[in-house]
Parts: C-alpha cells; structure tokens; sequence
C-alpha cells in the first residue's frame, strides 16, 4: 500500500463492526491511506463500497496479516469487541510482526490489561469514554465536552446570562472560577476567534473553556 498523500502513512483498522467501520472511514475522510479487515464475508462486502482498500483475513494468523502488508505499517488499529480472544490473539500477531504502533479496542478492563501485557502500546474505550461525555452534558449545561487525562478539560458552552454585557477583565473567570477562555463565537459569526480582556460577552454567544473538569462542571452551571 502506498500513502495517498505525501509524508502519510498507511494505517490498518482491523474489524469492521461499529467502531472499527466508522474510524476507518474518518482516518480516510483526513486523507491516510486505510487498509480494513476483517474475517467475515459479510462485512467486507458492505464496506468494499464505502473504502477503498478492504479485505478478508484471519487477523489472529500472523501469515496472513504478513501477506496483506501489514508488517511494513507503523500504525494498526485493532477494532474487534465481539471476541477476545479474537483481540488479544490479532494483538499478538502484530508484536510478532514488529508493528511499532498497536491501538487496542477493549471491552472491560481485565481485557484491557491483557492487551497492555501482550504488547498494545495504546487501549481505549469508546464506548466508556462516549458514555462518560454523555454523562457531562446530560447534566450540565455544555454543548461539548473533551476529558483529559489529569482531571483536565474542556468544554464548549453558551454565555451564562449573569455574565452577559460584562467585559472578560470584570467577570474575572480565571480568579472567580478556575477557568481560562480559549475562544469566543458571536450569535452572527461563523467561526471561534480569540478573546482579549477589553472583550465585552454578548448573549447567546459560544465560548470555549478550560479548566479542571470540576471547575468545568461548576462553571457550566452558572445561571
């Protein structure tokens, strides 16, 4: 496989359910080359129209995942959460074939430590880490929110009606609240912009905080 833009490189996303279609579509959407697969006839079918590079393969055989390529790329993705075994063994595999990159979908967290012993340098959770997000805005009043790791945040949310007509130096969100603002966008504007201390809040208008995320949450509060 060949990058599709110079300096790209190719990245395999392995398993084709939920997850794994729909990140193999956004790295192709950012313009990396992307090779999918997975074991079932099914599947690759449904998502040979979608892709441009999608194939059927054992992952867990290391032979077969030699023939695709796969041993020349820096980055491999294992999608697959119907299966451990199928995951941990797809893992093993691409240690084997000395892939410098392994992403690691886990399921639980005894599956996450598997994967973390067998050789994945990277373990997520999507569906922990969705549902998590969902929490915040569920009972906030954020439109977005993005955790990090030590309890830090941030978080996209409307000017509270308190501060609206008062200028960024009076309200004082940093001493007052812990949180700093990255970017403002007017009700009439298309874009976030910087903010300067002069800049008076305007109602209805979307600003861009950080903060811890229990600064974040309490901010997101204010009335």
């Amino acid at each position: 496989m060949s990058a599709r833009n110079s300096g790209d490189e190719s990245i395999a996303v392995i398993g084709l359910g939920r997850f794994g279609s729909h990140l193999a579509e956004s790295l192709s959407a950012l313009g990396h080359d992307v090779l999918a697969v997975d074991r079932n006839a099914q599947q690759v079918q449904k998502w040979s129209a979608h892709l441009d590079q999608v194939t059927q393969a054992d992952a867990t055989d290391e032979d077969a995942l030699r023939q695709l390529g796969i041993a020349d790329l820096q980055r491999v993705v294992v999608a697959i959460g119907a299966s451990v075994e199928a995951s941990v063994l797809t893992v093993l595999a691409l240690v084997e074939l000395g892939v410098p990159q392994i992403w690691a979908r886990a399921i639980s967290g005894q599956h996450a430590k598997i994967l973390s012993s067998v050789g994945a340098q990277h373990v997520i959770f999507p569906e922990a880490e969705t549902g998590e997000r969902l929490a915040h805005l569920i009972v906030t009043r954020m439109l977005d929110f993005v955790e990090f790791g030590d309890a830090f945040a941030i978080a996209k949310l409307r000017v509270p009606e308190s501060l609206v007509g008062h200028s960024i130096s009076e309200v004082r969100l940093l001493d007052r609240h812990g949180v700093r603002v990255l970017g403002i966008k007017a009700p009439d504007e298309s874009r976030f912009r910087y903010v300067s201390d002069g800049l008076e809040l305007v109602r209805d208008s979307t600003l861009i905080v950080e903060g811890t995320i229990e600064q974040v949450q309490r901010f997101s509060l204010i009335s």
